[in-house]
């Protein structure tokens, strides 16, 4: 089994300057992040976009990190870390474009998944868009955890944002360059957080 994703090559079709890989929420898929790449004006750089592995319980076409429901909470999550860390290591041969100048994104529960799976691999960087953090993700992380953005929604009646300050927290503890944004919005990506999303972008993986 591995993970289904869209390849968004560069508009120019010349050799990518990076690769972003964004992760979708519970529930939405890689259509959903799809939509929002021309909002995030990155033409030189290459996106992939992984569809989670299992179907969402309440819409045909969402999909599913794990299980949120309180009686299977997590359930599926080891399988998802693993498949995911499969596919980032598989981007290196297949795009040409090494770790070390690939960032992974992701949204709500991809944020989660991008804290969790982002911390166990050497990439440039990660980007947690209405985050959380797992049950002990970051004490399993081997070696120096990459430069992180983290971006939450003042007023998120899903993810409270107390998600974000513990993981600010957690990550500041341990010496990791963490770059911070609120904004009075909801639980949602809304325009500031794609622009802070590529600035961090183009800081990160600047020649």
């Amino acid at each position: 089994m591995s993970l289904q994703f869209i390849n968004v090559p560069t508009a120019n079709s010349q050799p990518p300057a990076g690769l972003i890989v964004t992760l979708h929420g519970w529930g939405a898929n890689a259509e959903d992040v799809s939509s929002l790449l021309p909002y995030i004006n990155l033409p030189n750089y290459q996106f992939v976009l992984p569809n989670a592995p299992f179907p969402y319980p309440y819409s045909p076409i969402g999909r599913a990190w794990y299980d949120l429901r309180v009686e299977n909470m997590y359930q599926g999550l080891t399988e998802s870390r693993q498949l995911l860390i499969e596919l980032l290591q598989s981007l290196e041969a297949s795009t040409g474009v090494p770790l070390s100048r690939t960032i992974l994104s992701g949204f709500s529960q991809g944020g989660a998944m991008t804290l969790d799976v982002g911390s166990k691999l050497p990439l440039a960087g990660l980007v947690v868009m209405s985050g959380y953090l797992h049950p002990d993700a970051i004490a399993a992380a081997s070696g120096e955890i990459p430069p992180t953005l983290i971006t939450h929604g003042r007023n998120d009646e899903v993810v409270p944002l107390q998600a974000a300050w513990k993981a600010r927290e957690t990550l500041g503890s341990l010496g990791v360059a963490v770059n911070y944004h609120e904004f009075d919005t909801g639980h949602e990506i809304d325009p500031q957080t794609l622009n802070v999303l590529r600035n961090f972008a183009l800081d990160t993986l600047a020649d």
